[in-house]
């Protein structure tokens, strides 16, 4: 990433992390507290009955409270990323982030907490006594080698995990490529020569962990900022590093690369050229994981050695070794099994199954992210972390490794189910939102954002190119762009393409195209020209529909509604489909998709039976097998309304088309997405809640959403226009520059 791209990326987090709600956590309750019943139940007097259970057995605490699945994110902020010692307040944001990481990708709450001090006892006799809160604690950012010791003395004196992520994260992610390597070279690890450069916590775990594996002691060469670690030296050592020490002649990197397999770096940019890679081994072995710019750059390293196997921890180049692929799956399965510590074993299990993970075939949804197929090989050692199938092997492999070890203190009895329960854990359609926004990355897209000369657009589309999704194209005046970016306080070096509708010497050309198709819908030429000329949403249409842009987002400041009538007098619906808005809504782990959300006041019995089968279609493209419920007041036949015989009629509709998904109606949306309720049903054709509900009406849809949206308990993504042959995307009026941006990229998806 370039400075300027860098420097718009700052820009935008410091935006996203301020609005709304500050920061990137909250807390919310899991039991209904809105009577006073249930304030009797779940606090005094009620809360006295689990009090003196734990008091009885205290291994009761992981049934009646949150402590199973509830870990402490821990810092002092002296090594925060690659920015230094900034302190334990200025390392929250870090944490709050972590803590983000591990709700998302493992279902495990992770609560941040800063402790201001530097002084190891004061640090370790602080976390000591937070046993009874946390069924685990994972460290982070603390510098070496405090960290070291920090770690060691709490996992003595602590019956719960302690996880020193930056050590031990990258030295599992690291070991399961180095696996893999190995198999794909034909190299033997007892033989291999490996050169660490870096003595920090990273690199000390990582050269633990591959010791373990199989690489002899004798076989490392371990590099600082002095030069080699060898035996007899004495600048610049500790006990760690001398751990580490070998009896070599060589004193500098450069002598040490000589002959090597294996080059690991956890150091400094530039700190490889491309005449230490020459002197390599053949077929060498290059993990430069210097961050946030490697040692050497892959192409650098393979201009000289096309037979070498690259790793970084960029995510743009392939083998990316991300701490994400570790740290929430390891805890995952610990806590699942109520383990005492994270030991070794545990460690090489989870480095075992990731590399073992990536020999497997990729998933399709995995190999549309990066638009190309996904292989065992030298481009592919180390799984995606999108991959959805990590939630399933890690933790069950982790587990089990805690049993056999003896620390876990309760066994998991039938593997099988344990690996179904984690596939349930997550919802997939959050994953392949992730996976569709890796797919833009791969194929980025020229995009119109209508209103150029707003703040907000002005602010999403530096974002979108930032995120590389592809180039933004404002519609607008340029002085009034250009007003509006210095405003904002942006230099005229990142200025965004940007089309003056009035200008343009297309305008003839959309003007023709518009003309012909509304002369016998009433409208005049001149008036297709004012409409182009005067009209944004128009005049980005056109651009969509002739092919000067490949899709377009608007709606900051036009009524959805007028907007939608712009683009349809642009564009039609495909052939066959209706076209309808299609809200996602995400709450407690599940999705539910609703439809119509935004086009069709009252629809028919066909219409809806359209929108069920163009719902069902998209639940599959999310990673959902859709239960469709067909939304009413009613609950089959009770009461007896006159619109609810247009939903049992879509349901014959339905019937008669013999579609390959199950569905039902009509029913109230508690029947739909409540089992208990379902079951006073048991007719009912669904095997299961509801994830698609059909709506009847637009009022019904729009009310529905929108509460959701503004009482929260969720997240409300779309409507997404779904139906048009042309990918447009038309946002409410109060939407967040992060709203417009993924806007942005699903239509560039749909391009």
């Amino acid at each position: 990433m370039d400075a300027k791209a860098r420097q718009d990326l700052q820009r935008e987090a410091l935006v996203v992390h301020a609005s709304g709600r500050p920061g990137k956590i909250e807390i919310r309750a899991t039991k209904p507290l809105t009577t006073q019943r249930d304030l009797s139940l779940l606090y005094s007097p009620g809360v006295a009955a689990p009090c003196l259970e734990i008091q009885r057995d205290p291994s009761l605490a992981y049934d009646y409270t949150a402590k199973g699945n509830f870990v402490a994110v821990i810092s002092n902020g002296t090594a925060v990323l690659g920015l230094g010692n900034l302190g334990a307040l200025a390392g929250k944001p870090v944490m709050e982030g972590k803590g983000v990481l591990f709700k998302r990708f493992a279902d495990v709450d992770g609560i941040d907490l800063e402790v201001d001090t530097e002084d190891v006892d004061e640090f370790v006799n602080c976390v000591r006594f937070l046993g009874p809160a946390f069924g685990g604690i994972n460290l982070e950012d603390i510098k070496a080698p405090e960290c070291f010791i920090i770690e060691e003395r709490l996992r003595e004196l602590m019956d719960i995990p302690v996880f020193h992520d930056d050590q031990h994260g990258t030295a599992i992610i690291s070991s399961a490529g180095l696996i893999n390597a190995l198999h794909l070279t034909g190299k033997d690890i007892k033989k291999v020569r490996l050169v660490v450069n870096g003595a920090g916590a990273s690199a000390v775990a990582c050269t633990n962990l591959f010791k373990m594996l199989g690489v002899r002691h004798e076989n490392v060469i371990m590099c600082d900022t002095k030069g080699v670690i060898y035996q007899g030296r004495t600048e610049g050592m500790n006990q760690w590093k001398s751990a580490h020490a070998n009896k070599t002649k060589a004193r500098t990197l450069t002598e040490a690369m000589e002959g090597a397999d294996v080059f690991v770096g956890l150091s400094a940019k530039g700190a490889v050229t491309q005449e230490m890679v020459k002197k390599m081994a053949d077929k060498p072995i290059i993990f430069a994981m210097a961050n946030p710019d490697p040692e050497i750059a892959p192409e650098e390293a393979k201009a000289v050695r096309p037979d070498c196997i690259m790793a970084t921890g960029r995510s743009d180049y392939p083998n990316q070794v991300n701490n994400v692929l570790g740290f929430p799956y390891i805890f995952r399965g610990a806590l699942d099994v109520r383990a005492s510590t994270i030991n070794d074993e545990m460690k090489l299990a989870a480095a075992h199954a990731l590399a073992e993970l990536a020999r497997e075939d990729v998933p399709d949804e995995v190999n549309a992210a990066y638009s190309r197929e996904l292989r065992y090989g030298s481009e592919y050692i180390i799984p995606s972390p999108f991959d959805p199938r990590l939630i399933e092997y890690i933790p069950a492999a982790v587990a089990k490794a805690a049993m056999d070890s003896g620390v876990a203190r309760r066994p998991i009895v039938d593997m099988d189910a344990y690996r179904t329960e984690l596939r349930s854990r997550l919802d997939p359609s959050v994953a392949s939102l992730n996976l569709i926004f890796e797919q833009v990355r791969a194929k980025p897209r020229r995009v119109v954002f209508a209103e150029g000369e707003e703040e907000k657009s002005v602010r999403a589309a530096l974002a979108f190119r930032t995120a590389g999704y592809g180039t933004p194209v404002l519609i607008g005046r340029e002085e009034r762009v250009k007003q509006t970016m210095e405003r904002m306080g942006l230099s005229s070096d990142e200025a965004l393409e940007t089309h003056n509708a009035r200008l343009s010497s297309a305008n003839k050309a959309y003007t023709d195209f518009v003309y012909a198709r509304l002369q016998r819908k009433g409208a005049l030429y001149r008036d297709c020209q004012r409409m182009v000329n005067q009209d944004r949403n128009i005049f980005g249409a056109c651009m969509v529909a002739m092919g000067d842009a490949d899709a377009m987002v608007t709606g900051l400041t036009r009524n959805y509604y007028g907007a939608l009538a712009d683009i349809r007098s642009v564009l039609d619906p495909k052939a066959g489909n209706e076209v309808l808005g299609l809200t996602l809504l995400l709450a407690r782990n599940r999705t539910l998709f609703l439809a119509d959300t935004a086009v069709h006041e009252l629809p028919t019995s066909e219409q809806l039976a359209d929108f069920a089968v163009q719902t069902a279609a998209a639940a599959r493209r999310f990673g959902h097998d859709p239960r469709v419920a067909l939304i009413s007041f009613s609950n089959f036949g009770n009461p007896d309304i006159d619109r609810s015989h247009i939903v049992r009629d879509a349901v014959a509709v339905l019937d008669s088309r013999k579609v390959d998904f199950e569905y039902d109606g009509e029913m109230g949306a508690d029947v739909a997405i409540n089992p208990e309720l379902m079951r006073l049903y048991p007719f009912c054709r669904l095997s299961g809640p509801a994830n698609v509900l059909i709506m009847p009406g637009l009022h019904s849809a729009h009310a529905s959403t929108r509460l959701m949206h503004e009482l929260g308990g969720g997240t409300v993504i779309g409507p997404i226009l779904v139906g048009l042959s042309k990918p447009v995307q038309i946002l409410p009026q109060g939407a967040t520059v992060n709203d417009i941006v993924n806007m942005a990229a699903m239509a560039a998806h749909d391009a």
